[in-house]
């Protein structure tokens, strides 16, 4: 008996691109300084709240491609909590598994850039609603329809989230789904035993890692670039994009080596443009984009991001970066 032909190419892609993401992990509110200076031991002008948190922007990000997606989280029942709800609604995230608990407060973080173009923080995230993240029946209900999870490495800093996202990569995986994971992480970070177990445990876990420049290095026991690219790749992992900033990106897999140049614009505020470079590469990887075309929309997507003043506020949609790359100046 004959076999039914293979789905033609678009047939395929339709099968992908309804395959939901789901990512797990902080919202916050920023508030930022409006001019440079040395922290925050004096009055000064402020601007927002903005709608922030490394696994929101992703996830409002890959909503703005048209992908379904959703979000597992808690925010307080204040403003700052609904403020963050309904941006990520209005874009398209699903947003049923976001907890608004009744006692605690939304996270949030104060931003204030230096002279020199660093960055001081106050943050309220470990005792704040984000404390709270767990595996509601509402949690599990959207990981049990994902077909990918989306892993913020940051997000691994208390018990309950990592034990959702361990959840949500074996329930995910076992059913033949597919993982990405940021590692989005701080060197300093990695002496907490529980998060760095964790960060090891996803990675076991990962089809695509998406490391930002000398983090590469700190998930592989090698010297430099391409030996750890090596290595990382011999241990399973189907592919790895290496974020460069304005310098563009590199895409590595078993059988492709690509790199793409970054593009040329004016820097506004750099929070949230490796979020939206992870959100749009994983939407054309997931649609079966061709890997030099997914990269060079996502560093599209990055450089949109730092135009505009707020983490959340440089998303773009599919239009918006087409537009962008038909004129935009690559950097040489």
């Amino acid at each position: 008996m004959a076999s039914n032909p293979p789905p033609h190419r678009s047939e395929r892609l339709e099968i992908i691109v309804t395959s939901k993401v789901v990512t797990i992990g902080e919202i916050v509110v920023e508030i930022m300084a409006v001019h440079p200076g040395d922290g925050f031991r004096e009055p000064i002008e402020l601007i927002g709240p903005f709608p922030s948190g490394a696994p929101a922007i992703f996830i409002d990000q890959l909503a703005r491609q048209g992908h379904p997606c959703a979000m597992v989280s808690c925010v307080g029942d204040d403003d700052f909590g609904w403020l963050n709800i309904e941006r990520l609604r209005k874009d398209g995230v699903d947003v049923s598994a976001i907890r608004v608990h009744e006692d605690a407060v939304t996270g949030s973080a104060f931003v204030r850039y230096r002279e020199s173009g660093d960055r001081d923080f106050v943050f309220n995230i470990r005792h704040s609603a984000n404390g709270h993240i767990g595996l509601t029946p509402e949690a599990r209900a959207v990981i049990a329809a994902a077909g990918h999870l989306h892993v913020m490495g940051s997000s691994l800093s208390s018990p309950a989230i990592i034990e959702a996202v361990l959840f949500a990569l074996d329930e995910i995986k076992g059913r033949g789904g597919t993982v990405s994971f940021d590692p989005n992480i701080r060197k300093e970070m990695l002496g907490f035993p529980e998060m760095r177990a964790a960060l090891d445990l996803v990675l076991a876990g990962t089809d695509l890692f998406l490391p930002s420049g000398d983090e590469l290095l700190l998930f592989a026991d090698a010297p430099d670039e391409a030996a750890a690219l090596a290595q990382l790749l011999g241990r399973g992992l189907k592919a790895i994009v290496l974020k460069h900033g304005s310098a563009g990106a590199r895409y590595v897999s078993a059988d492709e080596d690509i790199s793409a140049p970054g593009f040329r614009v004016t820097e506004v505020d750099p929070t949230g443009a490796g979020d939206c470079f992870g959100a749009t590469f994983v939407a054309g990887w997931l649609a079966g984009r061709d890997p030099a075309e997914a990269l060079l929309r996502a560093n599209a997507a990055g450089a949109l991001a730092v135009t505009k003043k707020g983490p959340m506020e440089g998303v773009s949609s599919t239009d918006q970066l087409d537009d962008f790359i038909a004129s935009a100046e690559p950097v040489a």
